[in-house]
């Protein structure tokens, strides 16, 4: 590990500005750069883009590598410093002050060319790092390169447009016509789209692509790990990611906040490293509050998975629980009965009437007004919350309710059935509440949200028995040391 003092360092003390553009503390980069093998700092040809820079920590603690690895090939200081401000370090601000403080943190001058900059190589404002406050191309209300909502991002010229260069162009080549070796940084994560309360569209799996149409030698990055089993958009990236043998090391931290202090990301965050030149298992790490607790070289991709199961430990159990039916196949898709998350019915009981589970309440409907799977209503059922928990999805309890004839739900749940007796019910919730169940849905939910794909590594079993945990342990041959990690990995039920 590359060791560096930072007393004082005035990139840790800055505040995010906002859970989308999150500033990356200088330990957490260089944890990054520590993926790149030694000798790259040793190459005095070795190119450099960080294409989405906020503070400027990854060119500053890339140049600071630099300048040590090169000592031996350019002895003199200021020529050494010259070379590599010239010659192998750029980047592409997100916003005009970003791009300010990033050259500001490389040059130690927000103007490369005055004469408080550390180098007097540039003849220019910008040296090699560039920004332009490009404007997104509209077609049908949404940007054709990122979806934004022109409703929201048709903005006056002096504005902040959030058009981000790096993404914003048909050819990146032309940002700055040269072929970069190392592709590396943290960029935005999301979009609003002008959607409900809280709606956004990710954004980092595009700096992804477009980094990978610049075929370097290395790419990474430090992204949310939603991507790892959900995300709207992402389902192609995912397949590409976890298909992809040139991934040579994934570090996950359960925990954003051991990354980013005092920001929530939801799932965690990961960065990773590709090997363009490297084929063949991936390391993958994983922490928690800051420390390696797992390592394991594996391949992203287990048979039959169509996510990447991030926890090593459960490896082992999912290719034993592995079944031909699994519990989704009961499960309902999203809107069960077409009643909308903010329906709440009818306060009082009439003539007829269904009973609806709504939103944190009971209401009462006309059948009319149930426009999905009206013969569920009179049939025997179990309805879970689509949104389970916080998002810690090992903590976070399922919470079945039964649904007897005669009720319906809002799309607050999913249904599980029609099953054919209230008994079949009771059994299922009674599965529904073992570890071992929880268990099989932490490996597919790192959200709070918890569609019905959530329950598809979840076994289906016949539901005339009932079950607990030491019966499905002993079903499922678990080791002593795979049941102990399910009840550490889930506590208490």
């Amino acid at each position: 590990m590359f060791d560096i003092d930072y007393n004082p360092d005035v990139l840790t003390c800055l505040a995010n500005l906002s859970n989308d553009e999150v500033f990356t503390p200088p330990k957490i980069a260089n944890n990054v750069l520590d993926l790149l093998p030694e000798d790259i700092w040793k190459n005095k040809d070795a190119t450099f883009l960080d294409p989405c820079t906020k503070s400027g920590i990854f060119l500053r603690e890339i140049t600071k590598r630099l300048i040590v690895g090169l000592e031996n090939e350019i002895p003199d200081l200021q020529t050494r410093i010259d070379h590599i401000f010239k010659n192998q370090v750029f980047g592409i601000g997100i916003t005009e002050l970003t791009t300010l403080l990033s050259r500001r943190s490389l040059y130690c001058s927000k103007n490369p060319e005055n004469k408080f900059s550390i180098t007097n190589i540039f003849k220019n404002t910008s040296g090699n790092i560039i920004y332009n406050n490009d404007k997104h191309k509209w077609k049908n209300l949404k940007c054709e390169y990122c979806g934004a909502s022109k409703n929201l991002f048709n903005r006056k010229d002096f504005l902040e447009q959030h058009a981000y260069n790096f993404i914003h162009t048909d050819d990146p080549k032309e940002l700055f016509k040269m072929k970069f070796d190392v592709i590396i940084g943290n960029p935005p994560y999301q979009l609003s789209d002008g959607g409900a309360q809280a709606s956004a569209m990710p954004l980092y799996h595009k700096f992804i692509d477009t980094a990978k149409k610049l075929n370097p030698r290395y790419i990474s990055m430090i992204i949310p790990s939603r991507w790892f089993s959900g995300g709207r958009g992402l389902d192609k990236f995912r397949n590409e990611m976890i298909n992809d043998t040139r991934m040579k090391v994934l570090c996950d931290y359960i925990n954003a906040r051991d990354c980013f202090p005092g920001v929530e990301i939801k799932g965690g965050v990961n960065y990773f490293l590709l090997d363009s030149n490297y084929s063949g298992k991936c390391e993958v790490n994983t922490f928690v509050n800051d420390k390696k607790i797992s390592s394991m070289k594996r391949y992203l991709k287990e048979e039959n998975s169509d996510i990447f199961i991030r926890y090593n430990e459960a490896i082992s159990i999912y290719r034993k629980v592995k079944h031909k039916k699994n519990i989704d196949i009961i499960a309902s898709s999203q809107r069960p009965f077409g009643l909308r998350t903010f329906y709440k019915g009818k306060k009082q009981r009439f003539d007829n009437a269904i009973k609806v589970f709504c939103n944190q309440s009971i209401g009462y409907a006309n059948k009319s007004e149930i426009t999905n799977n009206s013969k569920w209503i009179y049939k025997h059922k179990v309805i879970v919350p689509r949104g389970i928990g916080s998002g810690e999805s090992n903590k976070d309890r399922i919470k079945p309710i039964y649904s007897p004839p005669g009720t319906a739900c809002s799309e607050t749940y999913i249904v599980f059935g029609p099953l054919e007796s209230e008994k079949m019910c009771k059994n299922l919730m009674k599965y529904m509440n073992t570890k071992f169940f929880h268990f099989m849905v932490t490996l597919r939910k790192n959200t709070m949200m918890a569609p019905k794909s959530v329950y598809s590594f979840v076994p289906f079993l016949d539901l005339n028995n009932d079950y607990n945990d030491k019966y499905l342990y002993e079903l499922f041959e678990l080791s002593e040391n795979e049941i102990n990690y399910i009840e550490e990995t889930i506590g208490e039920i």
